[in-house]
């Protein structure tokens, strides 16, 4: 079916009924280009560079009245696409999809909620766009599924915020059967060892009433960042900003640390875990993770790390709280079980979580949490924290180093959520004055204080952004889609 076809056929099958339903009219995509401070190393390749997509959208209601709204999300190509092909073919594909996708959203003529409509784009028009994409553009390295989500989540964050700004309240207190169309029960299915109805539930029966306005923080351990000064190699930078864990820890009260490992160098991993402990040993509430990287492809490589800190370095096993995906991003193409490892810890699924479907796949392999982030979609990650909350799994709502307006929606989601131990929130260790003009606006979201972050600045419509009072300067869009001027 074309293109042109499909949107008339999903605009006849699903078009929303409510007086509060909105339509697309339009879209604007920014490149925000931002530089590190420090590199960051994602599995084998690092970062020292990332172009953010800003997005605003405008919507029309039933009244005919406009309203519009913003999301961002940082383009990690490190993240979203590991590959030997060079970085800079990976980011310029990238943002040539993001601008295919500005027009394909601006087109998509479909009225509802936009938790409907983000799921309908992603279920219909998504995956014949990156089809095409990968078949006439990039045919010698196809760009994955996980990569066409972080493109697509700009523009289904701004939609969520737009229908806030529409109707004048806080985007999550939209998430009711007063407002959207559908409940959960078309959307989801539980599993089989699990007698759930998700008819007549929606997203806010799995949500924090209220939200938490601290949080506490994660910070970062990145697998090139110097632990001691025998290990800064002559590096020195200028900016009043520390570089040593233990002077992070000592000037923003971190107490909750995620280390990234290799994956691939147990006695590495083994010696970094203990490191860690040993410098944050000041704090008698440390907490733990580790991140094994998506390197590994054996169970008893995570597993004989564990016994070894067990039974080596009990006090140092008892504050790991979690264990972050340690096997390949493809969960149908590796099929491991891993019930042994979640039986030592809480094992939560990130890169391999695109989708519901897949964290009932996950579980049904031995996975017991899921690690949600906003750079997948709002629309995707409430329904993961959904089923995952349904299904009695662990949450957690992980950073892709958020900076600027994408830093938001993550916390809110974090606070809304109910996860494990707060939020990550790394940012401000790579990039820490990129988000200067939001940070006059919200403090307390871009520094972290005593092992929190303040989200109280957060309020109005939508996610709550107060855009009106962020002083930053944009260049012209690179796309422009819709109507008029906007």
């Amino acid at each position: 079916m074309e293109p042109e076809q499909l949107q008339k056929s999903i605009a006849a099958q699903h078009a929303g009924k409510k007086a509060t339903d909105i339509r697309l009219r339009g879209t604007e995509l920014y490149f925000l280009p931002v530089h590190t401070r420090v590199p960051l190393k994602f599995g084998t390749e690092t970062l020292t560079s990332v172009t953010c997509a800003r997005v605003r959208v405008v919507v029309e209601d039933r009244k005919g009245r406009l309203a519009s709204g913003w999301g961002e999300s940082p383009l990690s190509v490190q993240w979203v696409w590991p590959s030997d092909v060079g970085y800079a073919f990976r980011h310029n594909a990238l943002k040539d999809f993001c601008e295919e996708l500005a027009a394909a959203w601006a087109s998509f003529n479909v009225t509802g909620h936009p938790f409907e409509i983000g799921y309908d784009f992603q279920q219909s028009i998504l995956p014949a766009l990156l089809g095409g994409f990968n078949r006439d553009c990039r045919p010698q390295d196809r760009m994955p599924t996980l990569a066409a989500l972080l493109c697509c989540s700009p523009f289904d964050l701004a939609l969520h915020d737009a229908f806030g700004n529409a109707h004048g309240i806080p985007v999550y207190d939209t998430y009711t059967a007063a407002y959207m169309n559908r409940d959960l029960g078309f959307y989801l299915e539980s599993a089989e060892d699990v007698s759930f109805d998700f008819r007549e539930k929606y997203p806010s029966d799995f949500l924090n009433a209220a939200r938490e306005d601290t949080l506490p923080v994660w910070h970062m351990v990145g697998g090139l960042d110097p632990l001691d000064s025998s290990e800064l190699n002559g590096t020195h930078i200028d900016d009043g900003e520390p570089l040593l864990l233990r002077d992070w820890i000592e000037r923003d009260g971190i107490n909750c640390l995620k280390v990234k490992l290799r994956g691939n160098d147990a006695e590495w991993d083994y010696q970094r875990l203990l490191q860690v402990s040993t410098i944050a040993n000041s704090r008698d509430d440390i907490w733990l993770s580790a991140d094994f990287n998506c390197t590994v492809t054996e169970i008893g490589y995570v597993n004989a790390v564990l016994d070894r800190i067990r039974d080596n370095a009990p006090s140092v096993f008892k504050s790991i709280l979690y264990v972050e995906q340690p096997f390949p991003y493809d969960l149908k193409s590796h099929m491991i079980d891993v019930h042994s490892v979640a039986a030592r810890k809480p094992l939560l699924m990130d890169e391999s979580a695109h989708n519901w479907e897949l964290v009932k796949l996950g579980r049904s392999l031995g996975w017991n949490g899921v690690a949600l982030k906003t750079c997948k979609t709002q629309t995707g990650a409430l329904l993961m924290l959904c089923w995952a909350k349904a299904h009695g799994m662990h949450l957690m709502v992980q950073d892709l180093t958020n900076p600027m307006l994408a830093q938001i929606p993550h916390v809110l989601l974090a606070s809304h959520a109910g996860t494990m131990m707060g939020v990550e929130s790394n940012a401000m260790q790579f990039y820490p004055f990129a988000s200067a003009p939001e940070a006059q606006v919200h403090p307390g979201l871009y520094s972290r204080r005593n092992g929190h972050l303040d989200l109280s600045s957060i309020r109005g419509p939508g996610f709550g952004y107060r855009i009106d009072e962020i002083k930053r300067t944009l260049d012209e869009p690179v796309v422009r889609c819709g109507i008029g001027s906007l």
